[in-house]
């Protein structure tokens, strides 16, 4: 297994480098020894995953930095690929945001988000959202840099303004962000293609788009996302979304017909499921010490 500091510097290596880093949504162990096996180069934690799939809740700032730190650091250390992790609004104040950053790179992220939304933050493509001022975020972006013991620890910041304030407003921040030291922009739920090509054009930073299906922005094609400018896409719903239409066809046939006989819903095969989830390794620790252990209890 690579080293946090490993999958650092191979993300940051990478986006210095020119194409689309693609980045699926993991919010469990299933869904992020999956993506890992697909040969990605950077998986995302996303936080309203987190938040339904660990609590059972929405994603409205109830998740704590203990609870997502402790998702960081197993998500991080059962997968080979770099972790992007999403650190809300850093958990407080100033001293908070330090102390998050220190506790992320701690638990293995190779990259962590900060918003600046109010706390208690909402979905970046619900309504409702506020921000605080631009000057309390250049100095959490400012402290967030400072924090990091390792170098290549990326700080993406994200602007929620657009929603609320407007694309110039939401531009303004994002310049602001840069200045600051953030290695990564991200302008949340722009709400046209011609917006996003705006956000292109104005910002001279690796930039990050948020494809939600179903959300304020529009899924486009990775060709057309590395056209207007983008390094980085993040896919964080499609992993949730597509098991939790998996789970509603495959229970709902369960309860309609009382087995799972005739179910025409498609599954992994058992044994594969087995080798993703690191039985191969049981069965090689058993066929090594099962028989000399057999032997010293006899």
């Amino acid at each position: 297994m690579a080293t946090a500091t490993e999958k650092r510097r191979r993300l940051a290596e990478r986006m210095r480098q020119p194409g689309l880093v693609v980045a699926p949504g993991i919010y469990d162990m299933i869904s992020a020894k999956i993506a890992d096996s697909l040969g990605f180069e950077a998986l995302y934690m996303t936080g309203y995953g987190i938040a339904a799939s660990y609590l059972g809740l929405p994603d409205a700032g109830l998740a704590s930095l203990t609870d997502m730190v402790d998702r960081v650091r197993v998500l991080a250390g059962g997968t080979e690929t770099p972790l992007i992790a999403d650190a809300d609004t850093g958990y407080g104040g100033l001293l908070n945001v330090r102390h998050t950053v220190r506790r992320y790179e701690e638990a293995g992220a190779a990259a962590l988000q900060l918003e600046d939304q109010v706390f208690p933050k909402k979905c970046g493509h619900t309504l409702g959202r506020q921000v605080i001022p631009l000057d309390e975020m250049v100095e959490k972006i400012e402290v967030a840099v400072e924090a990091r013991q390792d170098p290549n620890l990326l700080i993406i910041a994200r602007t929620d303004a657009r929603t609320g304030h407007g694309l110039d407003e939401a531009l303004r921040r994002a310049e602001a962000f840069a200045a600051a030291g953030a290695d990564v922009i991200f302008v949340e739920s722009p709400e046209s293609e011609a917006e996003m090509a705006e956000v292109g054009r104005r910002i001279d930073r690796p930039l990050l788009a948020n494809m939600v299906e179903g959300g304020r922005t529009p899924i486009l094609s990775k060709a057309r996302l590395e056209e207007l400018g983008f390094r980085l896409a993040i896919f964080p719903g499609l992993g949730f979304l597509a098991a939790g239409a998996a789970l509603q066809a495959a229970y709902g046939g369960l309860k309609e017909a009382g087995s799972s006989v005739d179910l025409k819903v498609p599954l992994t095969d058992f044994s594969a499921f087995n080798k993703i989830v690191g039985f191969e390794d049981v069965w090689e620790f058993d066929r090594r010490h099962a028989p000399q252990g057999r032997r010293a209890a006899e």
